[in-house]
């Protein structure tokens, strides 16, 4: 259930000076004010990593998404959206976000604008949705007034069927180059269903913006599927990002005990999940047979032994750090830090362990219009951090 009581982020102190001079916010290319703290520096293959604190005090911080004016919004996972000023401020909880299923790994999840956002004002939401039989994956859409409330919510997608568990929602959301909208949702800790077809665990779904399904979704007109699958075959995919070149879909997946997997979402796919896996169950007995690989099941590009908990996943396009452009940035929640991993085509050449002395759960990561990294950090004190490489 949504939270009852209030919950104000913090603005860093060393920012308030800035803030209050700043009530109208930042344009969209100007790096946020934080650059007035003095970051945190680690080393890495490509140069000093700067670390700028722009927004403290986010329970649980889940999703973020820019507005094209560069301000943020952002979910907290007991149910909260709210605006991130380019100076760090936080706005009060944006009111109209509909109930959540805030328990365990449940609440509210992620965020998108639509394609047309400028002129429609809609935002997306992914969240738990509470119902009978339990909770299930959810995606509302509504729209932004006035910055401060969301109207006309209509539910355009629900995971069926709704289950008791408080784990594996997913749930990424990601526009293709054509509008539609990409859905991860996870197998909710019940794996003997995600390699049936006619049930909603443990599958990415491709759907129209209204909610409506594409004609050449690969299971359309299938009486045996649900014709919203695009792959399935999925334990829990926490990161999703198109592809800037192919516009392809590229995700992370929790893998059980080791066996985190990326992999490119292709229409009609099997991941395999549960039937074959690199990691093994949390108990250390081998995940149903015990098989790496099995006819007609897909392999990942590259996993993860032990597993980092992946979540988040953003390709880097910005000219502003060269060194960085053409990678593909990875969160991890489990071993606490940001995977950068070099790329040839569809091959992972080369994989750089960053932040990992702050010790900080990546939940989230994404590029910002002024081409720095922005990374949301998973606890009760969430941390939304500017991530950048130090001029030379």
């Amino acid at each position: 259930m949504s939270p009852s009581r209030p919950h104000s982020p913090r603005l860093h102190p060393l920012l308030l000076a800035a803030a209050l001079a700043l009530l109208g916010g930042c344009g969209a290319q100007q790096p946020a004010e934080a650059s007035q703290v003095p970051p945190q520096r680690f080393a890495s293959q490509h140069g000093t990593v700067e670390v700028f604190t722009v927004s403290t005090g986010l329970e649980h911080p889940w999703g973020l998404a820019f507005l094209p004016d560069g301000r943020m919004l952002v979910t907290e996972r007991p149910g909260r959206l709210r605006m991130v000023f380019p100076d760090g401020r936080v706005s009060d909880p944006i009111t109209g976000v509909p109930e959540v299923f805030a328990r365990g790994q449940g609440g509210l999840l992620d965020v998108a604008l639509d394609p047309d956002f400028e002129s429609n004002r809609l935002v997306y939401l992914s969240y738990a949705e509470p119902g009978d039989g339990g909770a299930g994956t959810a995606v509302a859409r509504a729209r932004l007034v006035e910055d401060q409330r969301l109207e006309g919510v209509e539910v355009i997608f629900r995971q069926q069927p709704k289950l008791g568990t408080g784990h594996h929602f997913g749930s990424r959301l990601v526009f293709d180059r054509e509008g539609r909208l990409y859905i991860t949702a996870g197998d909710r800790g019940e794996s003997e269903r995600v390699q049936r077809l006619d049930q909603g665990q443990g599958k990415i779904y491709r759907i129209e913006r209204d909610g409506g399904i594409p004609a050449d979704n690969p299971f359309t007109g299938r009486e045996e599927a649900l014709a919203a699958i695009w792959s399935y075959g999925h334990r829990n995919v926490q990161g999703a990002a198109l592809h800037p070149d192919t516009g392809e879909l590229w995700q992370t997946e929790h893998g059980p005990k080791g066996g985190d997997e990326l992999n490119i979402a292709r229409a009609g796919r099997n991941y395999g999940w549960p039937v074959i896996s690199h990691g093994v169950n949390y108990d250390g007995t081998p995940v149903g047979e015990g098989l790496r690989e099995a006819p007609g099941m897909e392999q990942p590009l590259h996993y993860w032994v032990p597993s980092i908990g992946a979540s988040g996943l953003v390709f880097y396009t910005h000219e502003r750090f060269p060194a960085w452009r053409g990678d593909l940035f990875a969160g991890g929640l489990a071993l606490r830090k940001l995977v950068r991993l070099d790329l040839e085509g569809e091959q992972v050449v080369g994989s750089e362990d960053l932040l990992v002395d702050l010790g900080e759960r990546i939940r989230d990561v994404r590029q910002g219009p002024d081409g720095y990294l922005y990374v949301l950090t998973d606890a009760p004190d969430g941390k939304l951090l500017r991530v950048g490489l130090a001029a030379n």
